[in-house]
């Protein structure tokens, strides 16, 4: 019966693993941009853009990162009040301010699809607000939890389009309702406990701090047995043996399932190098729906606990990725054949015909396991509609070409996407995707080897 009660409380912990996954690393990387900054974004306090100077390259160590626009991004704490935020005109182009909750539930957005590119004024508010909204606020955006990120990307042709989104950043500003800052910051897990429970510490302190929704507290009622449910001191600082036993692993065990779907993918056709792409990865938010979202059935995951799997492998493979209705990202990590995409080889990827979006596209290559953006003398690191010089053959198409060396033909080192020279996987991103890409009907082509 003890050997039972064990394997039960590591199943429990394997799901609890799951479930508070995105919860810690989302909070853990907003710690990293209060008091490190990451990448091109310098460190900034609650409440204050912090603003890229230049595209994302490989020293930007953020998961997944594109390269197609330029990052504004600021870390609300509304425990003292609502926000004013003010947004430029931007003349049309494209621009998103994404906003998303400690439990990295995408509730609203601002920016051309969502709201237009016109100036404006929005109030986002802490939960429970019942304060009256001043003149001149053209719209309320209410937010989940008292910790807020706000992901704004500005498109950005190349370097020598900097200086127009560098004004752009600067006329975006947040100010307090009530003039005074207030800034309380992110609860502390009690020092002196193991590194190896330091996981379920985080979990257990943030996840009071930052309720969910009533029905995903129901849900995580379930994990009183692992202690995540105490109050005031920690129940880890001097665990029992055997919890700590059941909770490395169910660690272990819930990483390994986030890891193997994320490499499974969460889409694709099956083929050998089909590409795994979903414009659903982020319906896991089923509760909050504000501005610029659609509230919809077709955007919501079905089955509740089906949606944290779901949520945690979208926080492992792209943490602040849109909805499907904003962006589509597709990924493959394979050839036509099926075989690892690895930089000791030549590949070429070619479109019969442009990607079907409204706004653009690109593809993007990173390393693996740790999804970053790849050092390449060239300083490209991606490739798109909007890359000076491309090459198109006769017939319009366009083929790409991947490989670790330059290609020695000019044309198609115009085209020459660099590749690490280990494994790797490359990211095709869609803004504003078409009807087709949406209904699953445009198929991506498969990246193909060259030599065998």
């Amino acid at each position: 019966m003890a050997e039972s009660k064990d394997a039960d409380l590591v199943d429990l912990a394997a799901e609890a693993y799951i479930y508070g996954y995105p919860l810690v690393y989302d909070l853990s990387m907003v710690g990293t941009s209060l008091r490190d900054g990451f990448g091109a974004l310098a460190a900034a306090p609650f409440n204050r853009f912090a603003h890229s100077e230049h595209l994302a390259d490989h020293r930007t160590e953020f998961v997944s990162v594109n390269n197609d626009t330029v990052y504004s991004i600021a870390q609300l704490d509304l425990s003292g009040g609502p926000l004013r935020l003010h947004v430029p005109d931007t003349g049309g182009a494209y621009y998103v301010l994404q906003f998303v909750d400690a439990w990295t539930n995408n509730f609203a957005y601002v920016g051309r699809r969502a709201t237009g590119t016109g100036e404006g004024e929005w109030l986002i508010v802490p939960p429970g607000w019942s304060g009256s909204v001043p003149d001149g606020v053209r719209g309320v955006i209410d937010a989940p939890t008292a910790v807020v990120t706000v992901a704004g990307r500005n498109a950005c042709d190349g370097p020598g389009d900097l200086p127009r989104v560098r004004v752009l950043q600067e006329q975006l500003t947040l100010t307090p309702l009530d003039g005074r800052p207030h800034r309380t910051g992110l609860p502390t897990p009690e020092p002196g406990v193991p590194e190896e429970l330091r996981f379920f510490e985080e979990l257990r302190v943030w996840m009071a701090d930052f309720p969910p929704s009533p029905a995903d507290q129901a849900y995580q009622d379930r994990f009183q047995p692992l202690g995540l449910l105490e109050e005031g001191s920690s129940p880890y600082a001097a665990a029992d043996p055997a919890l700590v036993g059941a909770l490395t692993q169910g660690l272990e065990r819930g990483r390994a399932r986030v890891e193997g779907v994320s490499r499974a993918g969460t889409g694709g056709g099956g083929r050998p190098g089909s590409w795994n792409t979903n414009p659903h990865l982020f319906d896991y938010n089923l509760d909050h729906f504000g501005v610029g979202t659609i509230d919809s059935p077709e955007w919501r995951i079905a089955d509740r606990e089906a949606s944290y799997l779901a949520r945690a492998v979208a926080a492992r493979i792209g943490l602040w990725g849109n909805h499907g209705y904003e962006a589509v990202y597709a990924q493959t990590f394979q050839d036509s054949e099926g075989r690892q995409l690895n930089g000791a080889h030549s590949y070429v990827l070619r479109f019969p015909e442009p990607p079907p979006v409204e706004s653009f596209w690109s593809v993007t290559m990173y390393n693996t396991p740790d999804y970053y953006l790849v050092d390449n003398p060239a300083g490209r690191y991606s490739i798109g509609d909007r890359t000076p010089g491309l090459v198109h053959a006769d017939d319009g198409s366009l083929t790409l070409y991947l490989s670790r060396e330059r290609p020695a033909d000019p044309a198609r080192a115009a085209n020459w996407l660099p590749a690490p020279a280990g494994d790797f996987r490359p990211m095709l991103r869609l803004y504003t995707p078409g009807a087709a890409v949406l209904d699953g009907s445009y198929e991506i082509p498969a990246v193909e080897r060259v030599g065998g």
